[in-house]
């Protein structure tokens, strides 16, 4: 491949995934209205900035890169208790205009798509795994946006000549470990960055649910380095005609990509603790809402099928994920306009 699509490319995934795809000789296109993501991951890159239900805009994409050979769409609202405040909002987001994006490339013949899922919409077995072929229980708005566009795309690869390949993500952390992307969000949500936010501004952090049913009470996530995340996209991509050949008969796949080890949120604190060598002030609360128990991967779908598994640990997501800290602080202080 030398082209390949990919919206939200602006965002923290999106963009780590194109560094990955470029350092490997394949050129990413990216489309991203920029209401999350930021202009700095850009590189350079080709770039389109709008709406992914933009037809008029797809087909300009196509008429000006007629070798684009796939897709990857990322392009997501992906705060969970916010999708409990705004379930329309995400569905108009993540599902609506996800179905427009799918014509707009069916007419476009991009009959390729790595396709953003989530490991949210399990329901994982008692101890927290879970594998490709556990049933769904999506507990959130944003997870059941995930689970519903699952449903659309199978349907749609057993209408017509489409492929898919779902990528049922778990929890990213980290950074680019070249510091050219990461989390671009100054408030974030998930529990590394609330970690990083506690320990760079002396501030509690709070353990949101303590009575789950795991070995410590509090919820269970595979934590993966985005970056590893990123290289499954390049694998998905280099093995997709192997994975779905044009002639199978089935032409929907999906792959679990995580470690494969669960980490409760109590054991990420003092994973935390021991890279950054100072403890944290921990308190504890209920949990928030959409709050689920979490899960972990046991599968081997991604080594099979993909050749690819996670090579970064914890400590490395830390540590990068601190240095990118540091360095997006500097930035958007550098970039702040001077007081009147």
């Amino acid at each position: 491949m030398k082209k390949v699509l990919i919206t939200g490319g602006a965002g923290y995934i999106g963009s780590t995934t194109a560094s990955a795809l470029a350092d490997h000789g394949i050129t990413p296109v990216i489309l991203d209205d920029l209401s999350t993501g930021r202009p700095e991951f850009l590189h350079g890159r080709p770039f389109y900035q709008g709406d992914v239900a933009d037809h008029a805009l797809i087909d300009r994409v196509f008429t000006e890169h007629p070798d684009i050979a796939a897709t990857v769409h990322c392009a997501a609202k992906i705060v969970v208790p916010e999708s409990v405040a705004e379930p329309l909002r995400y569905y108009r987001e993540n599902v609506a205009k996800t179905v427009e994006l799918l014509e707009a490339l069916e007419r476009n013949q991009c009959s390729r798509i790595v396709f953003s899922s989530s490991g949210s919409i399990y329901a994982p077995h008692p101890d927290g795994h879970v594998d490709e072929t556990c049933s769904l229980a999506p507990g959130s708005p944003y997870a059941r946006t995930k689970a519903m566009m699952e449903q659309v795309l199978q349907d749609w690869t057993a209408a017509t000549p489409a492929r898919v390949i779902s990528l049922r993500y778990f929890n990213p952390v980290g950074a680019d470990p070249m510091m050219r992307t990461g989390l671009q969000n100054s408030d974030p949500t998930h529990a590394l960055g609330k970690l990083i936010e506690a320990h760079t501004t002396r501030r509690p952090f709070t353990v949101t649910g303590v009575d789950w049913p795991t070995r410590d009470g509090s919820a269970i996530r595979d934590y993966i380095h985005v970056w590893d995340l990123a290289l499954a996209h390049l694998a998905a991509l280099n093995r997709f005609d192997q994975v779905l050949p044009p002639e199978a008969a089935d032409r929907y796949q999906v792959i679990n990509i995580g470690t494969g080890e669960g980490t409760t949120v109590r054991e990420l604190v003092t994973a935390f603790e021991k890279t950054v060598g100072s403890t944290l002030d921990v308190r504890e609360a209920a949990p928030r809402p959409g709050d689920v128990i979490g899960c972990y991967t046991s599968s081997p779908r991604a080594r099979d099928l993909l050749g690819w598994t996670s090579g970064k640990s914890i400590a490395d997501a830390v540590r990068d994920a601190l240095t990118w800290r540091n360095q997006w602080a500097a930035h958007l202080e550098q970039a702040a306009p001077a007081p009147a």
